[in-house]
């Protein structure tokens, strides 16, 4: 089977494709990935949309590996869960929303972002890149968390909302007393009880999950730009 270099983001993937050098799509408009052009590769997945063709890239020919395995998680809580690796989706209902979150701070306290991306919720990934100010990583990451579930327009259907940090998923989670972020804590926490039914993931930071990187992305280019934007990809 045939594979293409394609950008991925900022990324360089292989795309499978067919003997005309077109994308190999499923019925969700996703395609077979793999991060290196070599036999026994990781296969991921990624939606077609985001796959742009590299220039002067020709097909090479090689047997790739198995589907990527679950990353392993911390959480074993009820509204926890761990993710899958670059590309993928935890498991669940087809109609679920998905909010990929992430904070990112330059000095600890100082100028803060964070970045949003949500699929299943009206055409297209919507992204959103908000600068902050200052703040502290932790407000950061609440904060992402905060714009993603607000930016959800339906709230009778699953959610799942991907996040790096423990912390953050642990106050929601969990039984745990803020010690700190109080009010902002208990903003969250009122929002989270409106939704039917709330799922959080926790994933690992720059492990490669495309989806995390780029709201990785998103939230440093907002303290880089210092601005805002939410737009539809």
């Amino acid at each position: 089977m045939p594979w293409l270099r394609h950008r991925l983001r900022d990324a360089d993937v292989w795309a499978k494709v067919d003997a005309n050098a077109a994308l190999v799509k499923d019925s969700s408009g996703r395609v077979e990935i793999v991060y290196k052009p070599a036999g026994g590769a990781k296969v991921y997945r990624a939606g077609a949309r985001n796959l742009t063709p590299a220039p002067d890239s020709a097909p090479v020919e090689f047997e790739a590996g198995e589907p990527a395995e679950p990353r392993s998680g911390d959480a074993r809580e009820p509204a926890a869960g761990s993710a899958r690796g670059p590309g993928a989706q935890l498991s669940a209902p087809a109609d679920a929303i998905h909010v990929w979150t992430d904070g990112a701070c330059s000095g600890n306290p100082g100028r803060a972002g964070l970045g949003v991306v949500i699929l299943g919720d009206g055409p297209g990934e919507r992204e959103i890149s908000e600068y902050l100010g200052d703040a502290t990583n932790n407000i950061a990451e609440l904060t992402a968390i905060l714009r993603g579930l607000q930016a959800v327009s339906d709230r009778t259907r699953t959610v799942i909302v991907y996040s790096d940090s423990a912390y953050s998923i642990g106050l929601l989670t969990k039984a745990w007393k803020a010690k700190k972020n109080v009010e902002l804590v208990d903003e969250l926490r009122a929002l989270v009880r409106t939704f039917r039914d709330l799922r959080f993931v926790k994933v690992a930071g720059h492990a490669g999950i495309v989806l995390n990187e780029r709201v990785d992305q998103l939230a440093t280019g907002a303290i880089t730009r210092r601005g805002t934007f939410d737009r539809r990809a």
